[in-house]
Formats: structure tokens, sequence, C-alpha cells
């Protein structure tokens, strides 16, 4: 395929139908396929001939949405998954395993931090949290000899904190470790990690990718750049693995050993499929992913400017304003935009900020975030409420932080529907 600027990829990458093909990408609703030789079939079991050999593991309509966004990232291949939640534990559990840590930035979201701290230590697995003011020194005095990644959010949620991408990618790679990047607020339309040194790549397609609030999924993109035999820390990957006949990753699959890996292995094993159907819409969605969130940055940013002026918000967090002590960041990081998702506090405190959220008519009260439509949330109190007090604060949720998610609505109508809900919370 020629090399197509980012938001034609957006349109043009994954399937590119040939003469008297379907020109929208075709559902392949099927679980199985059918072959000519019981040869190839065993081919496929042995990863030595290409084709799908069940569902579970792989599909075209999948594999054609994968293709899309491993080159929109600028990685070497991806894998779809049934959630973001699923992409966060499969990133991190293709190369961890009982008895070892890995370090994450504090500031992520609610739900990851639940899944690190709880459900995978119930596996054996340890996550250490680097808090946004630890040195380099404290964050590297984390590290040991079974630390085996570190991990962090372009842009946390709800805390909207911008990681310092090279900074955690040269401390990763420093102790012979590679880094995770969960770059779902950002997208590769504002953000490209490999770029910045990141290793790996995952996002919450539920998010911006898909847009429409239609349907949950994640996917896993590998850049291809880590060297996994260097250290001897990866024997998952640079020994056989005998549920596969002693296939050797590193060896047998060269740079796209990480997301093979993971594919032929954990997506087997776990099961975290992401349906045909389910593929089809992700790309209607990534199909106007360049002007969706070329209209949610500016969106945001004129209704943060505005909120920072209102004597009825107490504060206001957004990377894109000078008053943010990530803006230095973002605009490294960010420069084209820095997404839909804006925080702030309504004077009054948490009463306060209930009553400007029900008196909101066009933005609506929803569990979910980076949506085309305007919608609002309380973490607090919803999606972040399993966390402690300390991890609250570490996470950058306060008690009357308001999650306001800039949709792609004409920016006057949602500027007089938050002056309304103002005037109401504070009347």
């Amino acid at each position: 395929m020629k090399e197509y600027k980012i938001d034609t990829k957006c349109l043009q990458a994954g399937y590119e139908p040939e003469n008297g093909m379907p020109r929208v990408m075709p559902i392949y609703q099927s679980t199985t396929y059918r072959y000519n030789s019981s040869d190839h079939l065993a081919g496929l079991f042995d990863l030595t001939a290409p084709g799908h050999m069940y569902t579970r593991i792989s599909n075209p309509s999948v594999a054609l949405v994968e293709d899309k966004i491993a080159q929109l990232e600028g990685g070497v291949g991806a894998m779809l998954t049934s959630s973001g939640q699923a992409a966060s534990l499969c990133a991190v559990f293709n190369i961890c395993g009982a008895g070892q840590n890995f370090i994450s930035a504090s500031s992520i979201y609610g739900g990851t931090v639940n899944l690190f701290a709880v459900t995978m230590k119930r596996m054996g697995i340890e996550v250490r949290f680097a808090t946004p003011d630890m040195t380099d020194e404290e964050i590297l005095a984390l590290v040991d000899e079974n630390t085996r990644c570190f991990f962090g959010e372009t842009i946390a949620n709800p805390a909207l904190t911008v990681f310092d991408i090279e900074r955690y990618a040269s401390l990763a790679h420093g102790v012979g470790l590679p880094l995770i990047v969960d770059n779902t607020f950002a997208t590769p339309m504002l953000c490209r990690p490999f770029e910045f040194g990141a290793d790996i790549v995952m996002h919450s397609t539920t998010k911006y990718m898909d847009g429409h609030a239609t349907v949950v999924g994640g996917v896993i993109v590998d850049s291809g750049n880590f060297d996994w035999e260097k250290g001897g820390k990866f024997p998952e990957l640079t020994e056989p693995d005998e549920s596969y006949h002693g296939v050797v990753y590193t060896r047998d699959f060269g740079k796209a050993a990480y997301i093979t890996k993971a594919r032929v292995q954990l997506m087997r094993d776990l099961g975290v499929t992401p349906q045909p159907l389910a593929a089809f819409l992700l790309n209607e969605g990534l199909d106007t992913l360049a002007v969706r969130m070329e209209r949610h940055c500016k969106n945001a940013q004129t209704i943060a400017e505005y909120l920072e002026k209102d004597p009825r918000v107490s504060w206001v967090n957004y990377p894109g304003l000078p008053s943010s002590p990530d803006y230095a960041l973002a605009q490294k990081y960010l420069p084209g935009g820095c997404s839909g998702v804006i925080s702030f506090g309504v004077k009054g405190g948490r009463e306060a900020a209930m009553k400007f959220m029900d008196s909101l008519k066009l933005a609506a009260i929803v569990v979910h975030v980076a949506d085309a439509r305007t919608c609002v949330l309380h973490p607090a109190s919803t999606t972040h409420r399993q966390l402690t007090d300390e991890q609250l604060i570490d996470a950058g949720v306060t008690p009357d932080l308001v999650r306001f998610s800039v949709g792609i609505e004409n920016v006057e109508d949602i500027l007089a529907d938050i002056d309304q809900a103002l005037a109401k919370a504070n009347g």
C-alpha cells in the first residue's frame, strides 16, 4: 500500500478491495473455515501456514481492522480483544507471570488500577505504582530482578496527567525492560508513542476509536522494536513453547514475536475474542477518527478556556491550558490537541457538582467517555468508587471532580448547556 498520510489511512488502510469486491469491508461471520487438505490445517496449528483456524484466535474481518490499527500506530502487528481491560491484561500478562512484578504510573484509569492491584495480584503478579512526584532514582528503586515491564497512560483517565513517554522509555530501557503505553485518549491521531520510545501500545477501542458508544473492544499493537533476546529476561519468547511443538517466537517470528505469542497463546487460552461484527463496527468508527479528533480537540480547548474564566468553577484541568502543570508535556507529545476530556470542580463541592450534572440537558450522564456526543460523569462515586482514598488521590480524582467528555456538537450549544447548568448549581 502507498504510504499515505495518517488521516488517509483511517479510510484506506486494512481492507483494500480488488476488482468486483465489496466497497465496504465484509463481515466474515463464521466461527470456522474450510480447508482442502489435512496438511494445510496441520500447518496452521504448527504456525507454519498462513490463514485462520478458528475465530477464537483470528478472523478475516478482525485481521483487516488489526492491520489498519497497526498501520495507524506504526507497529508490526496488532491484536484486537473483547475489551480495553482485556487488552491491558494481555499486554502485561504476555511477558509477566506469577512471582514477577511490573512498574505502573499511579495516574491511570481506575479500572486498570483495580485490574493490576487486585485481580493480577491473585495471579501472583505484583504491580508497583510510581507516583508523579517520584524522581528517576525513586522509580528505579522499585525495580528488581523480577520486574518485567513499565506501564503508563498517554493522557490519564480522568486525572488528565500527560505521561512523559520518553522519560519512562529511557528508564525502562536502561534496565532492559519494555514500556507499554495506553494510548486510548490520545489515539494515534494526536500521539504515536512508538515515536517516543514506547515498545507496546494498547487502547480501549470502546472510546475514541469506535467513537459512537456502539461496541466494546480493545487492541494491543507491537512496535517490533524491543530486543526480547537481550538480557535473557523473557524466556517465554526466546525459548521453545511446548504448547506449539517447540516454536521459539523470537526465532520464528522475528519482530512480531510479542504479538504472535499474545495471539496464539493468550487469545487461544483466555478467549478474550473480538467478534467479527464488533470489528466491522469499530472499522466504521476508524473511518472518521481523524476528523472527529480534530473537532473534539477544538471544542474541548474552547470549553476549557471558558470554564477557566467562569467564577462558578473552582478549578479546571485540561493539558491544553497554559495553567496546566502538564502543559509543557502536552506541547511535546500532543501538539495537535489534547483530546476531548476536561476535568473541573464546581464551586460548592460534591453537592454542587451533582446538581450541575443533573441540570445538564444536552450532555448526558453516562458511564462512558470519548463519545461523539457530549457526556459527563462523577468518577469518585462511579468508575473510581472501588479505589481507596489514597488511590483516588494518586489517580488525581477529588470528590468534586466532574469528568466532562466534550462531543462534536456545535460548541455554542455545549457552552449554553454548561452555562444554564452552572446557574442552577450555584443558585
